[in-house]
């Protein structure tokens, strides 16, 4: 029988002791293994300030000064205050050509000049043409002209009224801003009638705004509009693909007319179409086939369609005055303009919405105004009662897409409470 050995064995006092100081030494080891990489991972974060930044200049290490470009005042007279020589002005200005030209800057606003400190001259101007974009002109070592673009968030915003007595008033009391109003008007363009708002009429909008370190800058795309009055309830939906881009009604029709029912925006109708009017200057009754609508001296007239100018010219009763020819049926014309936009000639084209002139009171007329005729087939006619053909529809093949979108944006704007609506009550609660 094979023997089995003995694998007892006699722990000696000192066979203990040194057992205990092995375990010693080998827990300070992961110990001090353990704290170096606790130290290491878990080390408390060194925060470094962020520099705060002007036009991407620290302004711990610079001195900013702004000046007002006053009207009539060259750009090249003001750097000359600066001591900037002529070579670096026309340098500036060469090199300003392809990126943004001095001669764009406009009076009454401001150039911000950077310098190394408040002693110093400066090396740098600075011009914000609008609130998302700076341009900086650099002429310290070499010259360097840079568009710069400023980081903006994009939120969607909603807003609702009642007219009590304008729709100018109403939106301004919601605190939305005259650009959303002429957005609105475009966006349901072809379905309602602006100048004959009536008290009670409701609104709706969802659109974007933009925001610049939490402060709203400016109104971005209008998403979707609702607007109902006495003929019915309207709906407006902004579509964008590779083949469409605009306002679309709920069947997926273009809300854009052919036509604009005013050649001048944020204006009321003084003088309207009238076969058997009381003239105010000549005293008699004379025939006024045309439209009139009330301005500020320099407000921009606007085409209120696409055509080519036929005639530019000035008579002493229209005064200076344009006439535009749409098509075979339509030609416009438009009265007593301050002065004529530039580039506006015969048989210049013209689109849209593109201005052609500006209001003023030349010719027989008590102050200023545009007064607006419109033809059709030879006749002069009312054209606020002129029924325009509707938009074509999409393809039907491209509306289940946008009936996603309008779906959604519809939905969104019949879940804003109207304004006129009495408060939601909470739902009772089942016990």
């Amino acid at each position: 029988m094979e023997e089995i050995p003995d694998l007892s064995y006699t722990y000696k006092p000192s066979d203990l002791m040194m057992a205990f100081m092995i375990f010693i030494i080998g827990l300070g080891l992961f110990y001090g293994i353990s704290c170096n990489y606790i130290t290491t991972e878990q080390k408390p974060n060194v925060s470094i300030a962020k520099k705060d930044l002007k036009y991407g200049f620290d302004t711990e290490s610079h001195y900013f000064e702004e000046i007002e470009v006053k009207p009539n005042q060259y750009l090249g007279d003001i750097l000359g205050l600066y001591g900037i020589g002529h070579r670096t002005i026309s340098g500036l200005a060469e090199k300003a050509k392809d990126v943004y030209s001095v001669r764009m800057i406009q009076a009454g606003r401001d150039l911000t000049f950077v310098k190394k400190d408040s002693c110093s001259n400066p090396f740098c101007f600075v011009y914000q043409p609008n609130p998302f974009t700076y341009i900086t002109y650099e002429f310290e070592d070499t010259i360097d002209v840079c568009r710069n673009f400023i980081d903006y968030e994009t939120c969607i915003e909603t807003a609702s009224g009642v007219i009590e007595t304008s729709l100018w008033s109403a939106m301004v009391k919601n605190g939305l801003t005259p650009g959303i109003i002429d957005k609105m008007e475009d966006a349901l363009a072809s379905s309602v009638d602006f100048y004959h708002t009536q008290k009670g009429d409701e609104f709706k909008l969802l659109f974007e705004r933009k925001y610049i370190k939490d402060r709203p800058v400016s109104i971005g795309q209008i998403l979707g509009a609702y607007y109902k009055n006495s003929q019915g309830e309207f709906y407006s939906v902004y579509f964008e693909n590779d083949k469409y881009e605009g306002f679309y009604d709920q069947d997926g029709r273009a809300n854009s007319s052919a036509f604009l029912r005013s050649p001048v925006k944020y204006s009321r109708i003084s003088s309207k179409f009238n076969k058997n009017r009381f003239h105010p200057i000549l005293k008699r009754r004379k025939a006024h086939l045309g439209t009139d609508y009330a301005a500020p001296r320099g407000t921009p007239i606007r085409a209120v369609a696409d055509g080519v100018v036929s005639r530019k010219g000035y008579t002493e009763g229209n005064g200076k005055y344009i006439k535009i020819k749409h098509n075979k049926t339509y030609q416009t014309q438009y009265l007593h303009m301050n002065n004529y936009a530039k580039g506006m000639r015969n048989g210049v084209r013209v689109k849209q919405g593109q201005t052609i002139g500006f209001v003023g009171s030349t010719g027989l007329a008590t102050g200023p105004h545009v007064c607006f005729r419109f033809w059709k087939n030879g006749k002069q006619i009312n054209h606020l009662r002129e029924i325009f053909p509707p938009a074509k529809p999409m393809k039907e093949e491209d509306l289940p897409e946008f009936f996603d979108v309008r779906d959604d944006v519809v939905f969104q704007l019949q879940s804003i409470q109207s304004a006129s609506s009495d408060p939601i009550k909470p739902e009772a609660t089942i016990p």
